[in-house]
């Protein structure tokens, strides 16, 4: 029984994670992606929307079976995109990293 509540507060958290990637990357512009020097919009928001769906899906199973390891591999894919192309994105909307003074640019 207490797998069970294990297993799906893990998979909540799991999938508030793929989430937050998923809506974060639907709502970049591409251009920023470019800027970013990173994969296309269309590339990240495939892999964040699978996640995502893939979070759910193994949510609804409960964590069985192969359902399980592809949940990993969802949530890893999600985690690389909040870990490595987030900060790429918000720093290239804050003005591509260029030295800021407290009134703007050097």
């Amino acid at each position: 029984m207490l797998n069970y509540w294990i297993m799906l507060l893990a998979g909540l958290v799991a999938l508030g994670i793929q989430l937050w990637a998923m809506v974060d990357c639907l709502i970049a512009k591409p251009s920023e992606f470019e800027r970013a020097d990173k994969r296309n919009k269309g590339f990240w928001t495939a892999i964040t929307v699978v996640a995502a769906f893939v979070g759910a899906i193994n949510l609804l199973s409960r964590g069985l079976g192969f359902f399980f390891i592809l949940a990993v591999v969802a949530c890893v894919a999600a985690g690389v995109y909040l870990a490595d192309v987030r900060p790429a994105l918000r720093l290239v909307r804050r003005g591509g990293g260029r030295p800021m003074g407290p009134y703007g640019p050097w």
